[in-house]
C-alpha cells in the first residue's frame, strides 16, 4: 500500500506545485528588501526580472500544460541560485538566493518527472 501511495506523489502533477511555485517567485522579487540587503542595479534587475518570470511560468503552468514552461523554470532556478557567484554578491541575500533558486529548480524537476508521460498542448 505504502508503495502504491509514493508512487502516485511521485506521478501525478498537483496545483499546489505551481502555487508554491508563485509563492517562491514573489519570495526571489522581494528577497532583496527583506534580506536587508544594499543591492547594485544589476542584482536588483535580474532578481525581479527572473522573480517575476517565474511567477508568470507558474500561473501559465496553472492555466494550460506545457513543458517548456517548466524547463525554463528549471534555468530560472539554476540562475537564481548561481546569480550570487556570477553577479558577485554575498551576504544574506546570497543565502536567499541559493535556497529558493535550488527550491525552484527543485520542484521544475519534480514536474517534469510527474509528466514526463503527459502530453504537451505544443
Amino acid at each position: 500500500m505504502r508503495g502504491s501511495r509514493q508512487q502516485r506523489w511521485l506521478s501525478t502533477h498537483r496545483g499546489w506545485e505551481d502555487f508554491c511555485v508563485v509563492g517562491l517567485g514573489l519570495l526571489i522579487v522581494l528577497s532583496p528588501m527583506l534580506a536587508g540587503a544594499e543591492i547594485r542595479t544589476a542584482v536588483e534587475t535580474s532578481t525581479g526580472m527572473v522573480g517575476i518570470l517565474i511567477i508568470w511560468l507558474a500561473l501559465l503552468e496553472l492555466m494550460a500544460f506545457q513543458r517548456w514552461d517548466e524547463y525554463t523554470q528549471l534555468a530560472a532556478g539554476i540562475w537564481i541560485a548561481t546569480s550570487p557567484v556570477i553577479l558577485s554578491y554575498g551576504g544574506t541575500l546570497r543565502v536567499w538566493h541559493v535556497v529558493l533558486g535550488l527550491a525552484v529548480a527543485a520542484l521544475a524537476l519534480l514536474e517534469l518527472w510527474q509528466d514526463r508521460h503527459r502530453k504537451s498542448i505544443i
